[in-house]
């Protein structure tokens, strides 16, 4: 059973991811690989919707996506994103990338080789992922204005889609603990941190939700 605090913890995490972005025609969109097939899907709706006229998917495969998605994620999403009516040719698969950094960084290696200028970005994630991805895309790319994005959709509906709610709470704890520690490493920017969702964390670090952390470094000795 998940406690009634766990739950309220959760939200809270979740409700801190959430940026708030409008989005708005932008030079390009960027639908960062996952499991969730949802952000192709979302990155195909604000394509019709007529907010940006190219499309990169990146993303390889991961321990959680090889067996559902072999030929590697931003393909899966290619693929899904022309089941819902994209042409094909405006979009770009970036097919090495295994984490935020290397999708944004690869991504703007792939733009530059097709000579696209870009001055502003849909960057499209997970739901419990757009702080994080946006901080990092803010460190790594700085010259453009980026848009976050995901699918619209409370905590209670992502459970209910994914199946297994420990499992997300694990993924909402880990989302956080990088916006934590990661400025620190150089892989994203600062952001303010309110002391509730640093509480919040805490507990459902102390609470066992733990299989998506990372080894903090600071912790060393």
């Amino acid at each position: 059973m998940i406690s009634a605090q766990t739950w309220a913890d959760a939200q809270r995490l979740w409700d801190f991811q959430q940026m708030g972005h409008e989005p708005r025609p932008c030079s390009v969109a960027i639908g960062l690989g996952s499991h969730d097939l949802g952000v192709a899907e979302t990155t195909a709706d604000l394509y019709h919707r007529g907010m940006m006229p190219l499309i990169v998917f990146t993303g390889a495969t991961s321990r959680t996506t090889h067996d559902r998605m072999p030929r590697g994620e931003a393909e899966h999403y290619r693929e899904r994103a022309m089941e819902l009516g994209v042409p094909a040719e405006v979009i770009l698969v970036e097919a090495r990338a295994r984490n935020t950094g290397e999708n944004i960084r690869f991504s703007r290696e792939l733009l530059e080789e097709h000579r696209t200028p870009v001055s502003s970005v849909l960057l499209v994630s997970k739901p419990y992922e757009e702080r994080r991805a946006y901080a990092t895309a803010r460190k790594l790319w700085p010259e453009v204005e980026w848009v976050s994005v995901s699918t619209p959709m409370t905590l209670t509906d992502y459970v209910d889609s994914i199946g297994d709610a420990r499992l997300v709470i694990d993924m909402l704890a880990g989302a956080q603990q990088r916006l934590m520690i990661y400025p620190q490493q150089g892989f994203m920017i600062e952001q303010p941190i309110p002391k509730d969702v640093t509480a919040a964390y805490e507990r459902l670090r102390d609470a066992g939700f733990t299989s998506r952390l990372v080894a903090d470094p600071a912790l060393r000795k």
